[in-house]
């Protein structure tokens, strides 16, 4: 006898259809989303209170959580930095070669670097990378974030949906009918043959079809670096003229008046930096107030600066007498920075951010996709993926940089790394590797020994390790588990696999699997891939034990399934990442995400038939 849809299960489709609601129409932040769904679990009495928020305490969030720190490590001690030199010297400066060394090393570090981390990283090196060579940035931005998403599945730690696997199917053995084999557990490499297949797959495409996917268009950009700052935003973005110091008299009607009051004034130029006595400043707060011999230092077209200059009765200075310091290229210039998904500014409108104020930051231009903005920046409001284009102190970006919430694309001078600590972090990681494959040790420990490893060497510090952290991407996966493990112990997902089988009417293995590869793949461009995996294991584990299927097979194929979104940019924050400093269009994702999908469709198929016959 069939089962009946029972209250317990419909609250669950309920918050169900409510987590996919919310995530894709972010009226509220998948973290919020995600503690609203724990807490009605709580409040619902569908888990036992003991196992509600465990979770946070489970061998997944671990696992990511170290393996975050370790990452953050590996940068700290210049491994990518090595790794670019290493590149330039297998290229040659030829495109093609540069091309197939960027996306081989973009899938070999994905393997074990979480790919939004990982992006972050290989943003600012390809960008070097472009800049040394020539080689525009377009050409090389999206396939080698492609190759990220199709090489993070190589090992069980650098993907979410991978390092959830393994309690998702402990959930579903504790809930399996009577006589029904238990699910062994995922070892570090059990996925590796699909991901190496992925693997290859992702770097031989862009190497055959790369010129014919992306074809050259005439704002073809490339890599920005401090050198060529001037001619690089007047062709990109109109931001024209030259630097100067006005000198304010005391006849000036700019006297008493707040820098955003003369910013506002015709013509005004970009006021840029102040002194006002000994204080001199870069990027002043609007409110702050300009008196009798404060020196700006501003940027516009010569006949402009000089408009304005006689209009307000000030002094105009083409040589950088008293500013001059402060604007040296070494200590500070114009920059790009993006906007990760996960960052605290996303939503936010750019007035209220105070970047001058807080971080010594001037905003000069807003880019979205086709369109730049450079009037009223400050009513804007901000979304994952825009490019801004900032003046600062190097310093002072790079602090910035360093909370995650902006991504710097520029070539600019970096912070000191530790490069005498490389062989550590590397020894570290590479032991904790061991401890997961030659050890009945949990993941979570032994990524976790790697990351106290780099902590008590000197690799990084606790502070930079918990910044190295994405806490938004924790909450969800701790909170989302909750809710996966209800499918199970309510009978929810068994349900929804009788409903789906008798749909199905006796359809054969592969094409019930085709059904499940491809409504996890679209479901994880509608919501978090994590989602569609904490949505899906448990169905596709039900219609296996239903059919005579192989459950491990199917738990995995939806796995590797739900990072095969590739057609949108919004289907993962990797390649919102790459949307502006590429200059992609959505239908440069879709002309090359949506043949990629099918063919890595094909090999997901093939690789789980033969590891699963």
């Amino acid at each position: 006898m069939g089962l009946t849809l029972t209250p317990d299960m419909t609250l669950v489709l309920g918050l169900l259809v409510f987590t996919m609601l919310m995530l894709v129409l972010e009226w509220i932040r998948a973290d919020m989303v995600a503690l609203l769904v724990v807490v009605t679990i709580g409040l619902t009495g569908l888990l036992p209170p003991e196992q509600i928020f465990q979770g946070f305490a489970g061998n997944a969030v671990i696992t990511i959580i170290a393996v975050m720190i370790m990452g953050t490590g590996l940068d700290r001690a210049g491994v990518l930095n090595s790794a670019t030199s290493f590149v330039m010297r297998l290229a040659g400066g030829v495109e093609s070669r540069l091309g197939l060394v960027v996306n081989s090393l973009a899938s070999m570090f994905s393997a074990v670097i979480p790919s939004q981390a990982l992006a972050a990283l290989m943003i600012p090196v390809t960008s070097r990378l472009s800049a040394r060579t020539g080689v525009p940035l377009s050409r090389l931005l999206l396939p080698m974030a492609y190759c990220i998403l199709t090489g993070t599945n190589t090992t069980l730690i650098a993907n979410s949906p991978l390092i959830l696997l393994n309690d998702l199917v402990a959930s579903a053995n504790r809930n399996l009918p009577p006589g029904a084999h238990t699910i062994p557990k995922f070892s570090m490499f059990s996925v590796t043959p699909i991901g190496l297949a992925w693997a290859v797959t992702g770097i031989a495409f862009f190497y055959f079809f790369s010129r014919k996917l992306l074809p050259p268009r005439e704002d073809e950009r490339h890599a920005v670096t401090p050198r060529r700052t001037e001619s690089y935003f007047a062709e990109t973005y109109g931001i024209v003229g030259n630097l100067a110091e006005l000198t304010v008299t005391a006849e000036s009607p700019l006297v008493g008046m707040s820098v955003s009051e003369v910013e506002q004034l015709f013509e005004a130029p970009l006021i840029l930096a102040i002194k006002s006595g000994n204080d001199a400043r870069m990027a002043p707060p609007t409110d702050h107030v300009i008196w009798v011999g404060s020196v700006l230092g501003v940027l516009g077209p010569r006949e402009q600066l000089n408009r304005f200059a006689n209009n307000q009765l000030c002094r105009l200075s083409t040589r950088m007498r008293q500013l001059g310091e402060l604007f040296n290229p070494t200590r500070a210039g114009i920059s790009e920075a993006v906007l990760p998904p996960s960052s605290r500014f996303v939503k936010q409108v750019l007035g209220d951010l105070h970047l001058r104020k807080r971080f010594g930051i001037s905003v000069l231009a807003v880019n979205r996709g086709d369109q730049v903005f450079r009037e009223d920046l400050r009513s804007i409001t901000l979304r994952a993926g825009d490019t801004l284009v900032l003046h600062s102190s190097w310093h002072d970006l790079s602090l910035v940089q360093e909370d995650k919430d902006l991504i710097v694309v520029t070539d600019i001078p970096q912070e000191e790394q530790r490069p005498g600590k490389l062989w550590l972090a590397l020894g570290f990681f590479l032991g904790a590797m061991a401890l997961a494959l030659f050890t009945d040790l949990d993941l979570s420990v032994a990524m976790m020994t790697g990351a106290i490893g780099m902590l008590l060497s000197g690799v990084l510090n606790m502070d930079e390790a918990y910044k190295g952290i994405n806490w938004m991407t924790i909450f969800v996966t701790a909170c989302l588990l909750p809710l996966g493990w209800s499918m199970d112990s309510t009978g929810t997902a068994s349900w929804l696999a009788q409903e789906l089988i008798a749909f199905s009417h006796g359809a054969p293995q592969w094409s019930l699997q085709l059904a499940i590869a491809v409504l996890t793949l679209v479901s994880s461009q509608i919501m978090s891939n994590v989602g569609a995996t904490v949505m899906m294991v448990p169905i596709a584990i039900s219609i296996a034990v239903a059919t005579g299927g192989n459950p491990a097979g199917y738990a995995l194929l939806v796995a590797v399934s739900s990072s095969n979104g590739f057609m949108l940019s919004a289907g993962h924050p990797a390649l919102m990442m790459v949307a502006g400093p590429g200059g992609y269009k959505s239908r440069d994702f879709l002309r090359v995400g949506l043949p990629l999908t099918g063919v890595i469709l094909l090999v997901t198929m093939i690789s789980i038939n033969l590891m699963f016959r």
